[in-house]
């Protein structure tokens, strides 16, 4: 489980093909840093698993490498990463640590694409404070989506400003925009896209009768 609050921008060093499968080493010093063989990090939203063993780790290259399936390469935006891509990095949040952002699983639900950026007012030396980001997203899972709810783009835990029914808007801080890919996403260019979970189970206890929608049925645990 993840927050969605990232770490650290890392680096993809190098990809090797296996047909079915890549293995892609990438540079995280900061969430390296204690890691061990198996520790889960999420990849720009993907949670990877650590394949490194303990003498891998000891060399202390801020290094590590994650074998990831040609199933996932096809469903997320990592399909598209080369070496010197720059990748958002997060360790798996500890038990009893702050959730700064929101539940977050690693686990992509599709792919969406940055339409449009629209730069916000500017500060003192012309720099915009803030950008307007809009992405496209399928259908399928625009029906989670409200306004001010959550979402997470490569991993990054946002709040949606606006949301349609084949796009959504966020806006970015000057820290979100220098700390993550988001700053330099270009139009056109794929996102990994988490809706929020809750939202899941809510749908499917409704749509199982679980949960009655609407109207009192007394208090959990009443008597019959």
């Amino acid at each position: 489980m993840f927050t969605g609050i990232i770490e650290e921008l890392g680096e993809v060093v190098s990809i090797e093909e296996y047909g079915d499968s890549s293995r892609i080493r990438l540079r995280g010093p900061q969430v390296i840093e204690g890691a061990r063989h198996g520790d889960s990090i999420a990849v720009s939203g993907v949670c990877l698993t650590v394949v490194d063993t303990p003498e891998q780790l000891a060399q202390d290259s801020g290094e590590f490498s994650a074998d990831v399936m040609a199933e996932t390469l096809r469903r997320t935006s990592l399909g598209t990463l080369v070496p010197g891509s720059r990748v958002n990095l997060e360790r798996a949040m500890a038990l009893g640590a702050r959730l700064g952002g929101h539940l977050v699983q690693g686990h992509v639900d599709a792919t969406g694409t940055l339409l449009d950026r629209s730069p916000g007012e500017p500060d003192a030396n012309g720099r915009p404070r803030w950008e307007v980001l809009r992405f496209s997203l399928p259908r399928t899972i625009a029906r989670y989506l409200v306004d001010k709810g959550s979402i997470t783009v490569d991993g990054v835990s946002l709040t949606v400003v606006e949301a349609g029914d084949d796009w959504f808007t966020v806006s970015l801080i000057p820290a979100t925009l220098a700390l993550t890919t988001l700053g330099a996403k270009a139009v056109g260019e794929p996102v990994n896209l988490e809706v929020d979970v809750l939202a899941k189970y809510v749908e499917r206890l409704l749509a199982a009768g679980t949960v009655p929608a609407g109207g009192n049925t007394g208090a959990l645990g009443d008597a019959k």
